[in-house]
């Protein structure tokens, strides 16, 4: 089974997703397509919203960051991802598979701590600071039905919006566009 990933504008982007209540061979399986999604788009995660699923699911890489190395790559699943603790702040450029071709320096903590149950069922902690913080916050989000323009002042909004129009109006084929704070 094939799965394109969802973009925005696409209303399974802005719905929330339906918990894991049983992991199996089935949950097991849509992980796997979806890092196969996730390492040919190319990104570092993926919710499973993003393809059209609305369950609970989000599967990352911070290695892939590094290259197109197999031998490098560190895949991880995480089920019912719930954030937990933050702290700290931090200012960065963040992307998104589901909004191609925009970028957008966004504030978000600098540090989480995340509870969820990875693919054996067992219920998992993990610290994480910097990229990891910011990638476990933008795919929690995705499975909260939340995207990137919701985490934009009103200003940087606007332009990414605009740019997004641009973007469509040229059929994808317009220049990437960055927006930044302030």
């Amino acid at each position: 089974m094939t799965h394109e990933i969802r973009t925005f504008g696409d209303p399974v982007l802005r719905t929330v997703a339906a918990e894991v209540t049983e992991v199996d061979g089935a949950v097991a399986a849509l992980a796997e397509r979806m890092l196969g999604v996730m390492y040919a788009a190319p990104g570092l995660g993926l919710a499973a919203t993003q393809i059209g699923v609305q369950r609970q699911v989000f599967v990352y890489d911070v290695a892939a960051a590094v290259g197109d190395d197999e031998d490098a790559r560190d895949p991880r699943v995480l089920l019912n991802p719930r954030i937990v603790e933050s702290r700290g702040e931090w200012c960065y450029d963040e992307g998104c598979l589901s909004i191609p071709g925009i970028s957008v320096e966004i504030l978000r903590p600098r540090e989480v701590l995340v509870r969820g149950v990875d693919l054996r069922g067992d219920e998992v902690e993990i610290e994480a600071d910097d990229l990891l913080a910011r990638l476990f916050q933008h795919e929690v989000d995705h499975l909260q039905g939340v995207l990137m323009f919701e985490r934009m002042t009103p200003a940087q909004r606007t332009e990414a919006l605009a740019a997004w129009r641009r973007r469509e109006e040229l059929g994808g084929r317009a220049e990437p566009a960055h927006v930044r704070i302030g």
